[in-house]
């Protein structure tokens, strides 16, 4: 086998032997600390690139641990899918980590062991072959947010953390509890060959296999913050440290991924008896989850919790585009994903900046003392507000562009664009109104202490999301085009089963 060979493995091994080696140096000097997990991180990047260049063509890259073959072993697999899940998260990771090397990872222990180990849960999740390994890297990736939800302390910390392990352990026995009825089933957990295996189910199993199926969606779900389970996401987010909610803002997209990884594989339109479970569940769902996100951001009373809806409202218009189930909506969320995850995050880095510059009112939406540095704030949230919200000309407005003219010839054509035309007026409405309470309404008061004026090295991983988001714009063409071909490429799952189990299927 050639070192080429062995790409695939190393997004997992990175994360997980950097943070081992961290858990070993934990004595040893912050900056020790902060040099290791940064380049760990940075490492990712060119990984994620070079196994995106190698995927772009089409080619699944299949690796065998232990060389024992699928489906008896664990297969780690890349396609076009995975490797723009490992990219987005490589990035957004980087500028999530600048911002935390400020101060905020000294809030708590073992802030970097815990970061690395959420990036091998994350990388984990999205190159696994395997339904109970896709457990496994869920469960780790879970362990670590619990730890980073919680670093710092505080009440509302804790009391958002417990709401976030109890929820979370529910969906993690459901899980379970699908895995096993799968598994009992049809004698395997490998989801190229579960592919196989259901379609071809006997007509007695049929139920069975389509309650397992529902099962799973709820844990995904559940992941993804879709209605009714989104209620868990608000008070974690908003009250969590401003890099471990922009590293968040790709968890929801784990759900999201494992919707349309599983549901375009496993029961998609050759799985025969159980083909189109979610086609009656996920639309209808996620412009539910479109209108309370909005709803919730309306209603809003602090800066960091009208992110936390507006969170909820893109991965309404996520699942949206993934649940109209044709190549072109596929492809408008796909293009949607790193937009909607950098804008949040870039959102978030802000409003812990604003919260800091405005002293004693934090982020509350209330008219205030004008704050050191608000013109620079005032500009940046600005830009973020119009990414965010969807306006052109960037990549959000591009985004959903392309799920309109997606849904144009499809019955559900006036909930689509009804709804995501209402939610994004309303979303603008809300941000303008947030922006006026923080920038304009203001009042004249001496600078005090508990006042921090912003550094530029503190709003540098801002602009670096942003600049990303500008990159989403200026490379439009190639990456909807990527996104196109990862959509046909993922509702013709005949190619992955094939390049994992090595027969035509």
């Amino acid at each position: 086998m050639s070192s080429f060979a062995h790409l695939p493995i190393l997004p997992v091994v990175l994360p997980l032997f950097t943070g081992i080696v961290l858990l070993v140096l934990r004595s040893k000097a912050l900056a020790w600390q902060r040099g290791i997990s940064l380049f760990a991180t940075l490492a990712l990047i060119p990984l994620a690139i070079t196994l995106t260049q190698t995927a772009g063509d089409g080619t699944h890259l299949v690796y065998a641990l232990g060389n024992w073959a699928a489906p008896y072993g664990i297969v780690l697999v890349v396609d076009r899918l995975a490797a723009w899940m490992l990219l987005t998260t490589s990035l957004l990771a980087v500028f999530a980590l600048l911002y935390a090397i400020r101060g905020g990872d000294t809030e708590g222990r073992h802030f970097h062991v815990l970061f690395q180990l959420q990036l091998f849960g994350l990388n984990g999740a999205f190159l696994t072959g395997d339904l109970f390994n896709l457990f496994v890297f869920f469960e780790i990736l879970l362990l670590a947010s619990y730890g980073l939800l919680l670093h710092g302390g505080g009440r509302n910390r804790v009391k958002a953390g417990l709401h976030f392990v109890v929820i979370n352990l529910v969906g993690s026995t459901l899980f379970l509890f699908a895995v096993g009825t799968l598994y009992g089933v049809t004698g395997t957990l490998n989801m190229a060959d579960l592919a196989v295996k259901l379609a071809q189910v006997p007509p007695e199993n049929v139920a069975l296999v389509q309650t397992a199926g529902l099962l799973l969606f709820a844990v995904f779900a559940l992941k993804a913050a879709l209605l009714p389970f989104y209620l868990w996401l608000p008070a974690a987010y908003a009250h969590t440290s401003a890099p471990v909610a922009a590293l968040f803002a790709i968890m929801t997209k784990v759900g999201a991924y494992s919707i349309l990884r599983v549901y375009s594989l496993m029961f998609g339109e050759a799985a025969g008896p159980v083909s189109g479970l979610l086609d009656a569940w996920l639309a209808p769902l996620a412009l539910g989850t479109l209108a309370m996100g909005v709803f919730g951001v309306l209603a809003s009373t602090s800066l960091r919790q009208q992110i936390a809806y507006l969170m909820v409202a893109s991965i309404g218009s996520l699942l949206l585009a993934f649940g109209l189930g044709t190549v072109d909506s596929v492809a408008a969320g796909l293009y949607y994903l790193p937009h909607s995850t950098f804008s949040a995050a870039a959102f978030f880095l802000l409003a812990d900046a604003i919260s800091r510059a405005r002293g004693p009112l934090a982020d509350r939406l209330e008219s205030g003392p004008v704050m050191p540095g608000a013109r620079t704030l005032g500009g940046l949230f600005f830009l973020v507000a119009i990414a965010i919200v969807g306006l052109p000309p960037l990549s959000g407005f591009l985004g959903k562009f392309m799920l309109l003219k997606a849904a144009t010839e499809l019955p559900l054509m006036p909930w689509v664009w009804g709804g995501v035309l209402a939610t994004g007026f309303a979303s603008m409405v809300a941000l303008a109104r947030s922006g006026s309470l923080l920038f304009y309404r203001t009042h004249s008061a001496h600078e005090t202490s508990e006042q921090i004026t912003p550094t530029y090295f503190a709003l540098t991983p801002v602009a670096g999301l942003l600049l990303l988001i500008l990159g989403l714009v200026i490379w439009a063409g190639p990456l909807s085009d990527y996104a196109t071909a990862t959509a046909a490429q993922l509702l013709s799952p005949q190619h992955y089963i094939e390049a994992v189990l090595g027969t035509t299927p």
